[in-house]
């Protein structure tokens, strides 16, 4: 019988299955792996790209993040402990969102990560992951310095009428006050406005929610390519409200986004972290929103 072959550490991220019978197989499998001298137990059969092979430290990420490795062929004598209904899975980037169909231990990704080009020594990883264990992997987790799309400048247009406006402290940005016709955050490409961000405070999120303010502010930012609102504020913070049913302030904004699907209202914990995302949205637009400079009349 044939088993895994060991590779390299510059092996590809993943192989495609070679089993044709398989290839149809729109399940989600994992497996034992006969290979006694390897230190991965498990393998795993994604149903995407033809089948992606893998071998796992473990057959779900419970407690951390599974360290998986590629895996040229499937064996013919592994040993199936699962063969699970697949409602999703898609590559997103660098990463594989899955779906199972159950109740429980239905939700992962499949991280492909790329070793940092300024450390010696780094080579590819892959990780499997859920939402809990991808938080603990992270604890303390700071705001990152990592310029934004890698831009060496951005200049944001901030709104006269902002009374305490984010300064970007740190970041390669130059705030320009004026007359912003949407939002409190701008960004232009020569004298079009490309994106803008409305910031709010929870008091003058829930406020607008209520007095109607807000769907009316979320019709003029979707006249633009690219438009947010940012709320200083975690999500479960709405149900807080003593003034209001509960539940209604979500249901609210469940009907904006409804409405208004291309401008997204964002929930950051801190205004710090309001702040930061602002900045990265916004050079993000920039980058996929500017128009491709015309080549020069002769």
């Amino acid at each position: 019988m044939r088993s895994a072959r060991r590779r390299g550490a510059d092996a590809p991220l993943a192989t495609t299955l070679r089993d044709p019978m398989a290839e149809a197989d729109a399940s989600f499998v994992v497996a034992r792996n006969p290979d006694p001298d390897s230190s991965l137990p498990y393998l795993l059969r994604l149903p995407i790209e033809g089948g992606i092979l893998l071998k796992a430290r473990d057959r779900w990420p419970t407690t951390s993040r599974v360290y998986c490795h590629p895996l040229d062929d499937w064996p013919a004598d592994a040993e199936i402990l699962e063969a699970v209904g697949v409602r999703s899975c898609r590559r997103r980037g660098v990463a594989i969102d899955l779906v199972l169909d159950r109740g429980r231990n239905n939700r992962s990704q499949i991280v492909f990560t790329t070793p940092n080009a300024g450390r010696a020594g780094g080579r590819p990883m892959i990780f499997w992951q859920t939402a809990r264990t991808a938080q603990r992997a992270r604890p303390g987790q700071r705001v990152p310095t990592r310029r934004a799309s890698q831009l060496d400048q951005l200049t944001i247009d901030v709104d006269t009428r902002e009374r305490y406006p984010y300064k970007f402290n740190g970041r390669p940005v130059e705030c320009r006050r004026t007359a912003l016709p949407a939002g409190d955050y701008a960004i232009r490409s020569g004298d079009q406005l490309i994106a803008a961000v409305e910031r709010k405070t929870l008091e003058d999120f829930t406020k607008s929610l209520i007095d109607g303010s807000l769907n009316y502010a979320l019709a003029e930012l979707a006249a633009l390519p690219a438009a947010a609102v940012v709320v200083e504020e975690r999500y479960g913070a709405l149900l807080d409200n003593q003034h209001t049913q509960p539940g209604w302030l979500l249901e609210l904004v469940a009907r904006h986004q409804v409405r208004y699907p291309a401008v997204p209202i964002v929930f950051a914990d801190s205004r710090k972290l309001a702040e930061e995302w602002t900045y990265r949205y916004l050079a993000a637009a920039l980058v996929h929103h500017a128009p491709e400079p015309r080549p020069a009349q002769p």
